[in-house]
């Protein structure tokens, strides 16, 4: 069956993506901003140790993300639908996985390690069976490339909503369940009570958002064949994958987008606390950096209507290294750290939606050349870029910080090579990572890469 490529989706539809995705960056920014100051301050890690566990936990993620691609890529559910069921079905163990990662089990320290191992593994093994299904609905919700780019920008939108609530106004949601009391890095076991009651509502985020989107989003675009039966081996899948040279440009942006994001969200809470001496403080900071995400999901599919795809990325990518400067001459003006925030958000933003894009565009360009849809393969194999990039800079954070003498039980006045680390970790670090992405952008050829495949089935065609 071939499906209308003028397929319009509808509103209803697209708040489905947008609800996903809200949910889904609630419990990634909690996550992204607690977790590890969860291990470090409330069960009493060493900051090395914890680098280690969490690097260890995301490159297993890295490592089960193509496994996961493969099952998925070779699965059939009874309804025809190849995706849109793991929405249902990964729901619930997903919750689960979410509430233990944020679980005192009041245990000596290596018992406690080894716990927190395991749980991380198990929140990473739910979190790809959830992520890379979602990561594909767009390729099979429309092929009408305007439709794809209003869908990842609803996405995006639903992201800067769920990362408002989880980086802003998750404190005084810890605080009204009894946490965060006092001043300076106020973090520590007495707030595992408060931490904990608060991952319980994100279990129930995550269960809503996955069902609100399975109730409301449709499977539309099938392979050119629906009757090939051929399983597709892990070797031949990459094989065709790497052959795409967009589709492995189109990694390393995403590695470079999500360093440069990672970086502002994980660190803001540390430099707020020891460099303005107030963890409440990263609180504005965070906000406006949101507020300008909301503003640039609606802005840029027009941006990339007038600018076209390229010119659009790059400028993505120039914002973010020009908003860093004044930021570098001066990382303890509150001012130059606002501009910093302004600039990530426009420029992670805009490339939020574009390597979304690149995506749709690129299972398009696979099916062409082979005949057949890698949908959660491609995002698979996206998923597994996102994920080298979060071992990078936990493992770039902690190995900085415990190297600059890093001591978790000062609340304030850290030595001054902690404090210039986490100045560079905010500033020159993530200026570098965004001039690697104008590098991995010259090699993205999707629009010449559309026409030749549309050309060479015009003349098959004749």
């Amino acid at each position: 069956m071939e499906e209308d490529s003028r397929t319009k989706i509808g509103f209803a539809e697209k708040m489905g993506f947008l609800c996903f995705s809200m949910s889904d960056n609630i419990i990634y920014y909690f996550k992204s901003i607690y977790y590890l100051i969860f291990l470090t301050n409330v069960l009493n890690i060493p900051m090395m140790t914890a680098g280690i566990m969490t690097a260890a936990g995301t490159i297993w993620d890295a490592v089960n993300d193509p496994l996961v691609g493969v099952i998925t890529a070779n699965r059939k559910f009874r309804t025809g639908e190849t995706i849109r069921p793991y929405l249902k079905y990964m729901s619930l163990p997903w919750a689960i996985s979410m509430v233990l990662l944020f679980t005192d089990f009041h245990l000596s320290l290596m018992p406690t390690v080894v716990i927190s191992m395991a749980v991380f593994f198990f929140y990473e093994l739910e979190n790809t069976f959830l992520g890379i299904p979602y990561n594909a609905m767009a390729n099979v919700a429309a092929r009408d490339d305007s439709e794809r780019r209003s869908i990842n920008a609803y996405r995006s939108l639903g992201g800067c909503l769920g990362s408002g609530i989880g980086a802003v106004a998750v404190t005084p949601l810890v605080r009204m369940f009894g946490g965060l009391k006092g001043k300076g890095a106020i973090i520590g076991p007495q707030d595992s009570e408060a931490l904990f009651r608060s991952a319980l509502l994100m279990g129930v985020i995550c269960v809503a958002g996955c069902l609100i989107h399975y109730f409301t989003c449709r499977e539309r675009v099938h392979a050119a064949d629906e009757d090939i039966e051929e399983k597709v081996s892990f070797r031949s899948a990459y094989r065709m994958l790497f052959h795409c040279r967009s589709w492995v440009a189109n990694m390393f942006y995403i590695i470079a987008y999500a360093v440069g994001n990672l970086m502002l969200m994980n660190m803001i809470n540390y430099y707020a606390s020891y460099v303005l001496g107030e963890s409440a403080a990263a609180t504005p900071i965070l906000a406006v950096y949101l507020l300008t995400s909301v503003i640039f999901s609606i802005l840029t599919p027009a941006i990339d209507h007038k600018l076209g795809r390229k010119n659009t990325m790059i400028a993505g990518a120039l914002v973010q290294i020009l908003a860093k400067i004044p930021f570098i001459l001066n990382p303890y003006s509150v001012v130059n750290v606002y501009i910093n925030a302004i600039g990530v958000g426009i420029g992670a933003t805009i490339s939020f939606i574009m390597f979304n894009t690149n995506r749709n565009n690129i299972s398009d360009l696979i099916e062409a050349e082979n005949g057949r849809r890698l949908d959660t393969m491609i995002s698979a194999g996206d998923g597994l870029a996102s994920k080298l990039a979060q071992a990078l800079t936990a493992q770039l954070m902690t190995f900085s910080l415990a190297k600059a003498g890093f001591e978790q039980a000062l609340k304030l006045n850290q030595n001054p090579a902690v404090i210039h680390t986490i100045n560079a970790l905010l500033g020159w670090v993530p200026a570098v990572v965004a001039a690697l992405m104008l590098v991995a952008i010259c090699y993205i050829q999707i629009d010449r890469e559309r026409m030749q495949a549309a050309s060479e089935k015009e003349g098959e065609q004749k």
